[in-house]
């Protein structure tokens, strides 16, 4: 996925052009226009959701990947009950980072799939040190939570530009790209 953040629309329209379909946008007020501008992309939001966001974003985005607490599900539920999301999980364990913790994802995340569409995982790797642990951790409470679940959650949202490979190979199978994608600001 191209993660459009800061990018103005021409540059969002030349991803579109060269086969980039799945845009991110890290805020809601960031990617409304765009979304009314490109409506042919698949428009995802990777950034945090706060919940008083909800209302304007709920149901405007092919996916939601930053769902971390029961509550925002809920909001969101009560207004897109439809709505396809991922669970965030902090596994980087950083306290600048949002997402759930890891010991509460895999009940967190039977809690949310009985709200919404849950369709997998999303964590943003550690900053200044080896994010391969962290990749694998969500791998595993993936794969714990179709366990626990008994249904598949296909999407492992993690790797960015300067992390992908290492997530790659922990079997990520959505990065989110910006820098690497387009020409610097």
């Amino acid at each position: 996925m191209a993660v459009t953040k800061g990018r103005p629309l021409d540059q969002c329209r030349e991803a579109l052009e060269a086969g980039l379909d799945r845009l991110g946008e890290n805020r809601v007020q960031e990617a409304l226009p765009k979304l009314e501008a490109i409506p042919t992309a698949e428009w995802h939001l990777v950034g945090h959701l706060q919940r008083n966001k909800v209302r304007i974003a709920a149901g405007r985005f092919a996916l939601i990947q930053s769902v971390d607490s029961q509550p925002l599900a809920e909001e969101i539920a009560r207004r897109a009950s439809d709505q396809r999301v991922l669970l965030e999980v902090n596994v980087a364990r950083e306290e600048q980072k949002h997402g759930c913790p890891p010991e509460q994802a895999v009940h967190l995340a039977a809690q949310v799939a009985q709200l919404l569409p849950l369709q997998g995982l999303m964590c943003i790797g550690p900053l200044n040190r080896d994010p391969r642990p962290a990749f694998d951790e969500l791998r595993r409470l993936r794969d714990e939570a179709e366990q626990y679940l008994g249904s598949a959650l296909p999407v492992l949202s993690m790797g960015m530009t300067d992390d992908f490979e290492a997530a790659l190979a922990a079997g990520s199978s959505m990065l989110r790209l910006g820098r690497l994608l387009f020409e610097p600001r």
